[in-house]
């Protein structure tokens, strides 16, 4: 089985303008057109069975409009093959209710991302939520390090994720980009004995640049092989999980590099799917979505 745990897609209406808006704001580009259809798309081309929906509040407003979009969405994760988590924002008022209202829609998780919501990982606003998060058995996945999108940020580092961790306690924490985009050797370092997964997302690999000139050749490497194989066996391949950041990876592309890696073949199927298969509580795909 393979599961991509790390997608993100926009309603229709709004897909090309925000993709293009945050493609020339990253300078990256885009492979798909954010829309459901195109990354349904993309993982048949690939061979994915599930891909798992990100959505992301940059403020209040947002909240409750994107949550009832992503319940509709996950409602039909058994047609389409296409799962997503609920958004919150450490801002928002009705947190507690808003968060047992995304497990009344059946969704098994939220997402936060601290960069693009302007707050400190380990301020109480966001401890709050993983609090009341572990109280409901909601699996949090967070955005970790810095983001292409946002170079002069940093809400999310390492010693942040250690704070929070230690006063919240034991619950299903799941930190993207491999726990820190660039801050990989304080991953190590700092949060490989805590209960914290990773995933796999815009790791490995080059950036792919917009083609403006805004990046040298030395800005596009990320994380080295060999490094990626030690954080795996450091945290244990039972702790992490294969995500491409889709549209801003291509599917395929990212496969090859999973691939690519000298692990086992225990290893690249924990990694692919196994891991999120148990965490999601997810059949095996009969019949393959079309």
């Amino acid at each position: 089985m393979i599961v991509d745990v790390h997608a993100h897609t926009f309603p229709p209406a709004i897909a090309a303008p925000t993709v293009d808006k945050l493609m020339h704001q990253s300078h990256t580009r885009a492979f798909t057109d954010g829309t459901v259809k195109q990354l349904r798309q993309s993982m048949a081309r690939s061979g994915i069975d599930y891909a798992l929906v990100l959505p992301v509040a940059t403020n209040i407003r947002q909240v409750p409009k994107i949550n009832e979009v992503s319940g509709r969405l996950h409602a039909r994760w058994q047609e389409t093959g296409v799962l997503s988590f609920g958004c919150m924002h450490p801002d928002f008022p009705d947190w507690k209710a808003e968060l047992a209202r995304i497990q009344e829609l059946g969704m098994p998780g939220v997402k936060l991302h601290p960069v693009y919501q302007g707050v400190d990982f380990d301020d109480p606003r966001y401890l709050r939520i993983l609090d009341r998060a572990a109280e409901l058995g909601l699996i949090v996945l967070c955005h970790g390090g810095g983001d292409v999108g946002f170079p002069e940020r940093s809400h999310c580092t390492p010693d942040m994720v250690l704070r929070a961790v230690r006063e919240v306690g034991d619950f299903p924490l799941i930190m993207a980009h491999m726990g820190g985009w660039h801050c990989w050797d304080q991953v190590e370092e700092l949060l490989t004995d805590t209960g914290v997964y990773l995933d796999t997302a815009y790791c490995l690999g080059k950036i792919h640049p917009l083609g403006d000139g805004f990046y040298g050749p030395n800005d596009l490497p990320m994380m080295s092989s060999e490094q990626f194989v030690r954080m795996v066996r450091m945290f244990g391949a039972d702790r992490v999980f294969w995500g491409t950041d889709t549209p801003w990876r291509d599917q395929q592309e990212s496969l090859d590099l999973l691939l690519r890696q000298p692990l086992t073949d225990g290893e690249k199927a924990a990694l692919l799917g196994g891991n999120a298969q148990k965490l999601l509580g997810l059949p095996e795909r009969k019949p393959a979505f079309t």
